[in-house]
């Protein structure tokens, strides 16, 4: 076990490892990057690597300590969440969680508190935390984990040092898939295509119920005409129905819509996530201009943001389907 262990972000990985040698870990961090890509993962080996009994500067993964902080059970780690009846953190549990990490640490060592996702924070709650982050208690470790950083106060981020997680490689997905879970070459090819660089997501995907997925929603946005308000309408509601699948329908249209912009650009299939639908992509390719395609590539990332912030999702769903009937 141990860091050596994880999949990609080594450069993030050596900084954290150069601080942890060197006593110069920041109070703060933020770290950023798409779902599912390993930032949890990191932010709990960090926290391994400080407290593990047996390795110094990493993490055995057997200890007690590494054991107890796997399993959420650790006296000096706290992982910050919404409560299980809320959408929200709210100011309560960060104030609780101030008061904890001016307590006396049971190891000797750093408190940690690890608040994901940060984007959940409500406006209070950012505020309680930012007395916090600008007076930190001597031997505390913060880390907010996020997609990206626009959900946060620009005072909040400023007082985090920023790390930046980019999507694993498409071989790193295949290869973990494949060791890990035994799947098969075509099978992890397709899924690491379909994850976009994140382990977590290419783990939890369904290959049968994906396709079958992307064949209602390609057809459905296919069926969109010029202009026909009332069809968009139709298709918003029936995926706002479910949260979670408006979401991984977003997920999908972002990356149908990138599809088309690198095969109108480069008249390649290099690079494709949904190569399996090539003939469509080539098809569709040159029927909006790369204007058209950034921008609603740009709506599907703001609708996304609007429905994790639990913003009205028929109403943002509407309003990028109409951009979508505006585009033909």
């Amino acid at each position: 076990m141990g860091f050596a262990e994880i999949v990609g972000h080594q450069r993030i990985l050596e900084h954290l490892r150069s601080a942890l040698r060197n006593g110069r870990l920041h109070h703060a961090y933020l770290f950023l990057g798409p779902d599912g890509v390993g930032k949890r993962t990191v932010a709990m080996a960090l926290a391994k690597a400080i407290h593990c009994a047996e390795n110094e500067h990493d993490y055995c993964g057997g200890c007690v300590n590494c054991a107890r902080i796997a399993d959420g059970n650790h006296p000096d780690v706290r992982v910050i969440a919404p409560l299980a009846d809320k959408k929200e953190i709210s100011i309560q549990q960060i104030r609780e969680l101030e008061r904890e990490l001016h307590y006396r640490s049971f190891t000797g060592k750093r408190k940690i508190a690890i608040i994901d996702p940060a984007t959940l924070l409500n406006t209070a709650a950012q505020n309680a935390l930012l007395k916090t982050l600008e007076e930190p208690p001597a031997d505390s470790l913060m880390i907010l984990i996020a997609a990206n950083g626009g959900g946060l106060l620009p005072t909040v981020r400023s007082r985090c040092l920023r790390l930046s997680f980019a999507p694993l490689s498409r071989q790193e997905v295949v290869v973990f898939l494949e060791s890990k879970f035994g799947v098969k070459s075509e099978d992890a090819e397709f899924l690491a295509a379909m994850s976009m660089g994140s382990i977590g997501v290419a783990a939890n995907l369904d290959k049968d119920e994906l396709v079958e997925k992307r064949r209602i929603w390609s057809g459905m946005l296919n069926s969109l005409k010029t202009k026909d308000y009332q069809a968009a309408m139709v298709a918003a509601e029936a995926i706002a129905a479910n949260r979670v699948e408006a979401l991984e329908f977003l997920k999908w249209a972002e990356t149908w819509y990138r599809d088309l912009l690198v095969h109108s650009v480069t008249q390649q299939s290099d690079g494709l996530v949904n190569l399996d639908m090539l003939a469509q992509i080539e098809k569709q390719s040159g029927e909006k201009n790369t204007g058209q395609l950034l921008s609603l590539i740009s709506q599907i990332s703001r609708t996304g943001a609007r429905i994790q912030r639990n913003l009205n999702r028929r109403m943002v769903l509407e309003r990028l389907l109409f951009g979508v009937v505006r585009a033909r």
